[in-house]
Protein backbone atom coordinates (compact mmCIF):
# COMPACT_ATOMS: atom_id res chain seq x y z
CA UNK A 1 0.00 0.00 0.00
CA UNK A 2 1.48 3.35 -0.96
CA UNK A 3 1.72 5.92 1.86
CA UNK A 4 2.80 8.76 -0.40
CA UNK A 5 4.29 9.44 -3.76
CA UNK A 6 7.74 8.99 -2.24
CA UNK A 7 7.45 5.88 -0.06
CA UNK A 8 5.98 2.38 -0.19
CA UNK A 9 4.77 0.57 2.91
CA UNK A 10 6.07 -3.00 3.35
CA UNK A 11 6.31 -4.01 -0.32
CA UNK A 12 5.48 -7.64 -1.07
CA UNK A 13 7.46 -7.74 -4.32
CA UNK A 14 10.84 -6.24 -5.24
CA UNK A 15 12.38 -5.80 -8.68
CA UNK A 16 15.96 -6.75 -9.49
CA UNK A 17 17.03 -4.86 -12.61
CA UNK A 18 20.21 -6.85 -13.22
CA UNK A 19 23.28 -4.89 -14.29
CA UNK A 20 22.37 -1.21 -14.83
CA UNK A 21 24.20 0.30 -17.76
CA UNK A 22 24.70 -3.06 -19.46
CA UNK A 23 21.07 -3.98 -20.15
CA UNK A 24 21.71 -4.44 -23.87
CA UNK A 25 24.39 -7.10 -23.30
CA UNK A 26 23.01 -8.80 -20.20
CA UNK A 27 22.07 -11.92 -22.13
CA UNK A 28 25.70 -12.31 -23.27
CA UNK A 29 27.05 -11.72 -19.76
CA UNK A 30 24.84 -14.57 -18.59
CA UNK A 31 26.75 -17.05 -20.80
CA UNK A 32 30.12 -16.95 -18.93
CA UNK A 33 28.26 -16.75 -15.62
CA UNK A 34 26.33 -19.90 -16.51
CA UNK A 35 29.53 -21.64 -17.70
CA UNK A 36 31.23 -20.81 -14.39
CA UNK A 37 28.22 -22.12 -12.46
CA UNK A 38 28.10 -25.41 -14.37
CA UNK A 39 31.86 -25.85 -13.95
CA UNK A 40 31.48 -25.19 -10.21
CA UNK A 41 28.69 -27.77 -9.94
CA UNK A 42 30.54 -30.45 -11.89
CA UNK A 43 33.97 -29.79 -10.36
CA UNK A 44 32.80 -29.68 -6.75
CA UNK A 45 30.55 -32.70 -7.27
CA UNK A 46 33.52 -34.67 -8.61
CA UNK A 47 35.57 -33.64 -5.60
CA UNK A 48 32.82 -34.77 -3.23
CA UNK A 49 32.37 -38.10 -5.01
CA UNK A 50 36.13 -38.69 -4.89
CA UNK A 51 36.43 -37.80 -1.20
CA UNK A 52 33.42 -39.90 -0.16
CA UNK A 53 34.28 -42.98 -2.25
CA UNK A 54 38.03 -43.18 -1.47
CA UNK A 55 38.88 -44.18 2.10
CA UNK A 56 42.36 -42.66 1.90
CA UNK A 57 40.69 -39.24 1.66
CA UNK A 58 38.87 -39.65 4.97
CA UNK A 59 41.34 -37.30 6.65
CA UNK A 60 40.78 -33.79 8.11
CA UNK A 61 42.33 -31.96 5.15
CA UNK A 62 40.05 -33.68 2.63
CA UNK A 63 36.99 -33.57 4.91
CA UNK A 64 37.40 -29.79 5.14
CA UNK A 65 37.79 -29.73 1.35
CA UNK A 66 34.51 -31.65 1.06
CA UNK A 67 32.82 -29.11 3.36
CA UNK A 68 34.18 -26.34 1.14
CA UNK A 69 32.77 -28.08 -1.95
CA UNK A 70 29.30 -28.38 -0.41
CA UNK A 71 29.38 -24.71 0.61
CA UNK A 72 30.51 -23.64 -2.87
CA UNK A 73 27.68 -25.57 -4.55
CA UNK A 74 25.13 -24.09 -2.15
CA UNK A 75 26.48 -20.54 -2.53
CA UNK A 76 26.50 -20.62 -6.34
CA UNK A 77 23.04 -22.23 -6.47
CA UNK A 78 21.64 -19.55 -4.16
CA UNK A 79 22.24 -16.79 -6.72
CA UNK A 80 22.49 -18.31 -10.20
CA UNK A 81 18.93 -19.49 -11.00
CA UNK A 82 17.44 -16.07 -10.23
CA UNK A 83 20.35 -14.25 -11.85
CA UNK A 84 19.91 -16.19 -15.09
CA UNK A 85 16.17 -15.56 -14.89
CA UNK A 86 16.93 -11.82 -14.91
CA UNK A 87 19.71 -11.84 -17.51
CA UNK A 88 18.17 -14.32 -19.97
CA UNK A 89 14.41 -14.47 -19.40
CA UNK A 90 13.67 -10.93 -18.11
CA UNK A 91 11.96 -12.12 -14.92
CA UNK A 92 13.08 -9.43 -12.43
CA UNK A 93 10.38 -9.74 -9.75
CA UNK A 94 11.17 -11.45 -6.47
CA UNK A 95 9.03 -11.86 -3.37
CA UNK A 96 10.25 -9.67 -0.50
CA UNK A 97 10.65 -12.61 1.88
CA UNK A 98 12.40 -14.63 -0.83
CA UNK A 99 14.79 -11.73 -1.32
CA UNK A 100 15.58 -11.66 2.40
CA UNK A 101 16.07 -15.44 2.38
CA UNK A 102 18.47 -15.18 -0.56
CA UNK A 103 20.38 -12.40 1.21
CA UNK A 104 20.57 -14.50 4.39
CA UNK A 105 21.81 -17.61 2.55
CA UNK A 106 24.41 -15.70 0.51
CA UNK A 107 26.04 -14.06 3.52
CA UNK A 108 25.71 -17.18 5.68
CA UNK A 109 27.47 -19.35 3.09
CA UNK A 110 30.15 -16.68 2.69
CA UNK A 111 30.74 -16.77 6.44
CA UNK A 112 30.82 -20.58 6.44
CA UNK A 113 33.35 -20.62 3.58
CA UNK A 114 35.60 -18.16 5.40
CA UNK A 115 35.43 -20.30 8.53
CA UNK A 116 36.28 -23.47 6.59
CA UNK A 117 39.30 -21.74 5.03
CA UNK A 118 40.48 -20.80 8.53
CA UNK A 119 39.99 -24.41 9.66
CA UNK A 120 42.03 -25.65 6.69
CA UNK A 121 44.84 -23.23 7.55
CA UNK A 122 44.89 -24.40 11.18
CA UNK A 123 44.89 -28.03 10.01
CA UNK A 124 47.97 -27.37 7.83
CA UNK A 125 49.60 -25.46 10.70
CA UNK A 126 49.28 -28.42 13.07
CA UNK A 127 50.22 -30.96 10.36
CA UNK A 128 53.46 -29.14 9.49
CA UNK A 129 54.49 -27.59 12.81
CA UNK A 130 53.37 -30.48 15.07
CA UNK A 131 53.19 -33.53 12.74
CA UNK A 132 53.38 -36.13 15.54
CA UNK A 133 50.39 -34.61 17.34
CA UNK A 134 48.21 -33.92 14.28
CA UNK A 135 46.17 -37.12 14.38
CA UNK A 136 45.62 -36.75 18.13
CA UNK A 137 44.49 -33.11 17.81
CA UNK A 138 42.42 -33.19 14.61
CA UNK A 139 40.13 -36.11 15.38
CA UNK A 140 36.90 -36.78 13.48
CA UNK A 141 35.00 -35.47 16.50
CA UNK A 142 36.91 -32.18 16.44
CA UNK A 143 36.40 -31.81 12.68
CA UNK A 144 32.63 -32.30 13.13
CA UNK A 145 32.57 -29.79 15.99
CA UNK A 146 34.49 -27.25 13.89
CA UNK A 147 32.01 -27.67 11.04
CA UNK A 148 29.08 -27.14 13.42
CA UNK A 149 30.71 -24.11 15.07
CA UNK A 150 31.57 -22.49 11.73
CA UNK A 151 27.98 -22.89 10.54
CA UNK A 152 26.50 -21.69 13.83
CA UNK A 153 28.80 -18.63 13.91
CA UNK A 154 27.72 -17.58 10.40
CA UNK A 155 24.01 -18.03 11.18
CA UNK A 156 24.22 -16.13 14.48
CA UNK A 157 26.09 -13.19 12.95
CA UNK A 158 23.98 -12.87 9.79
CA UNK A 159 20.49 -13.46 11.28
CA UNK A 160 20.23 -10.14 13.20
CA UNK A 161 20.62 -8.11 9.98
CA UNK A 162 17.70 -10.07 8.52
CA UNK A 163 15.59 -9.38 11.63
CA UNK A 164 16.50 -5.67 11.56
CA UNK A 165 15.37 -5.33 7.94
CA UNK A 166 12.17 -7.36 8.40
CA UNK A 167 11.02 -5.80 11.67
CA UNK A 168 12.48 -2.30 11.70
CA UNK A 169 12.12 -1.12 8.10
CA UNK A 170 8.54 -0.46 7.02
CA UNK A 171 8.80 2.36 4.49
CA UNK A 172 10.84 2.15 1.31
CA UNK A 173 11.90 4.82 -1.18
CA UNK A 174 11.58 2.33 -4.03
CA UNK A 175 11.05 -1.36 -4.70
CA UNK A 176 13.71 -1.46 -7.43
CA UNK A 177 17.08 -3.03 -6.52
CA UNK A 178 19.94 -2.02 -8.80
CA UNK A 179 21.55 -5.42 -8.61
CA UNK A 180 21.19 -8.95 -9.99
CA UNK A 181 20.80 -10.57 -6.57
CA UNK A 182 19.67 -9.50 -3.10
CA UNK A 183 22.85 -8.12 -1.58
CA UNK A 184 22.67 -6.69 1.96
CA UNK A 185 23.64 -3.08 1.26
CA UNK A 186 21.53 -2.95 -1.92
CA UNK A 187 18.45 -3.97 0.08
CA UNK A 188 19.21 -1.65 3.03
CA UNK A 189 19.52 1.37 0.72
CA UNK A 190 15.88 0.93 -0.33
CA UNK A 191 14.62 1.81 3.14
CA UNK A 192 13.24 5.26 3.88
CA UNK A 193 14.04 4.98 7.60
CA UNK A 194 17.43 5.59 9.17
CA UNK A 195 19.59 2.68 8.02
CA UNK A 196 22.74 3.65 9.93
CA UNK A 197 22.42 0.85 12.48
CA UNK A 198 22.01 -1.80 9.78
CA UNK A 199 24.96 -0.44 7.79
CA UNK A 200 27.17 -0.43 10.87
CA UNK A 201 26.09 -3.97 11.74
CA UNK A 202 26.86 -5.08 8.17
CA UNK A 203 30.39 -3.67 8.51
CA UNK A 204 30.77 -5.35 11.88
CA UNK A 205 29.78 -8.75 10.47
CA UNK A 206 32.14 -8.36 7.49
CA UNK A 207 35.14 -7.58 9.67
CA UNK A 208 34.14 -9.98 12.47
CA UNK A 209 34.13 -12.87 10.00
CA UNK A 210 36.53 -12.10 7.13
CA UNK A 211 38.86 -9.86 9.14
CA UNK A 212 39.14 -12.24 12.09
CA UNK A 213 39.65 -15.29 9.86
CA UNK A 214 42.19 -13.58 7.61
CA UNK A 215 44.31 -12.48 10.58
CA UNK A 216 44.56 -16.02 11.95
CA UNK A 217 45.10 -17.54 8.50
CA UNK A 218 47.99 -15.11 7.96
CA UNK A 219 49.51 -15.89 11.37
CA UNK A 220 49.18 -19.63 10.69
CA UNK A 221 51.01 -19.40 7.39
CA UNK A 222 53.74 -17.16 8.79
CA UNK A 223 54.45 -19.87 11.37
CA UNK A 224 54.21 -22.57 8.67
CA UNK A 225 56.77 -20.77 6.48
CA UNK A 226 59.13 -20.31 9.45
CA UNK A 227 58.88 -24.04 10.24
CA UNK A 228 59.30 -25.10 6.60
CA UNK A 229 62.42 -23.00 6.02
CA UNK A 230 64.01 -24.46 9.15
CA UNK A 231 63.76 -28.00 7.77
CA UNK A 232 67.30 -29.32 7.06
CA UNK A 233 66.59 -31.05 3.75
CA UNK A 234 65.61 -29.16 0.61
CA UNK A 235 63.28 -31.96 -0.55
CA UNK A 236 61.48 -31.96 2.78
CA UNK A 237 61.05 -28.17 2.58
CA UNK A 238 59.60 -28.36 -0.92
CA UNK A 239 57.27 -31.25 -0.03
CA UNK A 240 55.92 -29.40 3.00
CA UNK A 241 55.50 -26.16 1.07
CA UNK A 242 53.90 -27.95 -1.90
CA UNK A 243 51.08 -29.26 0.30
CA UNK A 244 50.12 -25.65 1.06
CA UNK A 245 50.24 -24.16 -2.45
CA UNK A 246 46.65 -25.06 -3.35
CA UNK A 247 45.40 -23.70 -0.01
CA UNK A 248 47.30 -20.44 -0.47
CA UNK A 249 45.84 -19.97 -3.97
CA UNK A 250 42.31 -20.53 -2.64
CA UNK A 251 42.82 -18.16 0.30
CA UNK A 252 44.21 -15.42 -1.92
CA UNK A 253 41.48 -15.54 -4.57
CA UNK A 254 38.71 -15.62 -1.92
CA UNK A 255 39.95 -12.78 0.28
CA UNK A 256 41.36 -10.57 -2.48
CA UNK A 257 38.04 -10.67 -4.33
CA UNK A 258 36.15 -10.18 -1.05
CA UNK A 259 38.03 -7.08 0.05
CA UNK A 260 38.20 -5.61 -3.45
CA UNK A 261 34.43 -5.98 -3.83
CA UNK A 262 33.85 -4.66 -0.30
CA UNK A 263 35.97 -1.51 -0.63
CA UNK A 264 34.86 -0.80 -4.19
CA UNK A 265 31.21 -1.03 -3.15
CA UNK A 266 31.56 1.23 -0.10
CA UNK A 267 34.26 3.71 -1.07
CA UNK A 268 34.27 3.72 -4.88
CA UNK A 269 31.71 6.49 -5.25
CA UNK A 270 32.97 7.39 -8.74
CA UNK A 271 33.12 3.79 -9.99
CA UNK A 272 30.24 2.97 -12.40
CA UNK A 273 27.51 0.81 -10.78
CA UNK A 274 27.97 -2.01 -13.26
CA UNK A 275 31.58 -2.39 -12.08
CA UNK A 276 30.37 -2.82 -8.50
CA UNK A 277 27.79 -5.39 -9.55
CA UNK A 278 30.08 -7.36 -11.85
CA UNK A 279 32.79 -7.66 -9.20
CA UNK A 280 30.36 -8.55 -6.42
CA UNK A 281 28.87 -11.25 -8.70
CA UNK A 282 32.32 -12.57 -9.60
CA UNK A 283 33.20 -12.62 -5.91
CA UNK A 284 30.39 -15.15 -5.37
CA UNK A 285 31.03 -17.20 -8.53
CA UNK A 286 34.82 -17.30 -8.91
CA UNK A 287 35.65 -19.22 -5.67
CA UNK A 288 33.18 -22.09 -6.39
CA UNK A 289 34.44 -22.11 -9.99
CA UNK A 290 38.18 -22.06 -9.20
CA UNK A 291 38.40 -24.12 -6.01
CA UNK A 292 37.93 -27.58 -7.59
CA UNK A 293 40.22 -26.61 -10.49
CA UNK A 294 42.97 -25.44 -8.13
CA UNK A 295 42.78 -28.53 -5.91
CA UNK A 296 42.48 -30.82 -8.92
CA UNK A 297 45.55 -29.27 -10.53
CA UNK A 298 47.74 -29.04 -7.42
CA UNK A 299 46.78 -32.26 -5.59
CA UNK A 300 48.17 -35.34 -7.32
CA UNK A 301 46.07 -37.87 -5.38
CA UNK A 302 42.85 -36.10 -6.34
CA UNK A 303 43.87 -36.04 -10.02
CA UNK A 304 44.65 -39.76 -9.97
CA UNK A 305 41.32 -40.75 -8.40
CA UNK A 306 39.28 -38.45 -10.64
CA UNK A 307 40.91 -40.10 -13.67
CA UNK A 308 40.06 -43.52 -12.19
CA UNK A 309 36.40 -42.51 -11.86
CA UNK A 310 36.23 -41.59 -15.56
CA UNK A 311 38.34 -44.37 -17.08
CA UNK A 312 38.06 -47.35 -14.73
Amino acid sequence: MSISNMTVFMPSVLTLIGIPGLESVQCWIGIPFCAMYLTALIGNSMLLITIVSERSFHEPMYIFLGMLGVTDIALATTIMPKMLGILWFHVPEINFDSCLLQMFLIHTFQGIESGILLSMALDRYVAICYPLRHSAIFTYQLVAQIGAMVTLRAVILVAPSLVLIRCRFQFYHTTIISHCYCEHMAVVKLAAENVRVNKIYGLFVAFAVAGFDLIFITLSYIQIFITVFRLPQKEARWKAFNTCIAHICVFLQFYLLAFFSFFTHRFGAHVPPYIHILFSSLYLLVPPFLNPLVYGAKTKLIRIHVVKIFFS
